[in-house]
């Protein structure tokens, strides 16, 4: 089951209240979405939007018999879209907009698509089927030059270098089509001392992937271009990061909007969940909170 990250934060920062509309713009299992819409019944409304369909399924079966599932609308679309949903849909003018960039805890331990660097599956990485491309097709398809830039620029990986030249060696043999195989070209890519650090040497290689496969870092701009767009006077935009790519955007984007002085930044330094919540979800450890008031 996906656990919500700074849940208790999320609640005080955007403080719904009864009767507003909020957008959980990527709503997932619903942990943040379903307790925002409590918070503003009675005649509040709440709309999900989830870029992964089968995510979507899983909620919508989930709240089927929810208590206020009149009061929800879920949409299986990217928040890239988001201005075009709202219109359509009936939410501009929303009074708060929730962004959690973080995966789906499913996407990790069920989704079966290759996202995790301790499961044997096919490389994949997809949130949403209909992306141009695969991690596949990228392991076995890009030019080792193209491979060096993405896991340089979305992984910061020091030892890219190695990494992609061996990625291209390897399969020079044989299509690199599983994880684990993957996995072993990195181990094998770099110095032994790396592989025994806490972090798990293929962990910043599969973020690059990721990120590239669903151009995470050039959608979080978009996004948030539209939230502007989307909510009212005095709405408030909250966005949790999970590394330090995703949180530079954000924090330039946020200092962007004030000094056109469209928006109150109301946490002076990014929110990081207490101690007893990384103890019981070590997955919160990395994540960032910051928040806009809308101008």
């Amino acid at each position: 089951m996906h656990i919500p990250v700074l849940f208790n934060e999320v609640i005080k920062w955007l403080d719904p209240k009864p009767g507003q509309k909020f957008i959980d713009a990527t709503i997932n299992g619903g942990g943040h979405g379903l307790a925002i819409l409590e918070k503003v019944q009675p005649d509040g409304e709440l709309l999900g939007i989830e870029w992964d369909s089968e995510l979507l399924k899983n909620l919508e079966s989930r709240i089927m018999n929810h208590e206020s599932r009149s009061s929800i609308t879920l949409v299986n679309d990217s928040y890239v879209n988001l201005k075009k949903i709202a219109e359509e849909k009936g939410f501009l003018e929303s009074d708060g907009i929730l962004f959690d960039l973080g995966m789906s805890s499913w996407h990790l331990d069920q989704s079966g698509r290759g996202f995790s660097f301790r499961k044997d599956e096919v490389l994949d990485m997809r949130f949403n089927q209909e992306t141009e491309f695969s991690a596949l097709e990228i392991v076995n398809t890009f030019s080792e030059k193209d491979l060096r830039e993405i896991i340089t620029e979305y992984g910061e990986e020091k030892f890219a270098d190695r990494i992609a030249k061996n990625i291209v060696e390897a399969r020079k043999s044989k299509i690199i089509k599983t994880t684990l195989e993957l996995v072993e070209v990195i181990k094998n890519s770099v110095p032994s001392w790396y592989s025994n650090k806490r972090i798990n040497p293929a962990t910043k290689t599969f973020q690059a992937l990721r990120i590239k496969v669903n151009q995470e870092l050039d959608n979080i701009a978009r996004g948030l271009d539209s939230a502007l767009d989307v909510l009212k006077k005095g709405g408030r935009a909250a966005v949790i990061s999970f590394h330090v790519l995703e949180d530079r955007i954000v924090k330039n984007k946020f200092r962007d909007f004030k000094n056109k002085g469209l928006v109150e930044i109301l946490t002076k330094k990014a929110v990081a969940p207490e101690y007893e919540e990384v103890k019981s979800n070590p997955r919160a450890r990395s994540a960032k909170l910051r928040v806009f008031r809308k101008l």
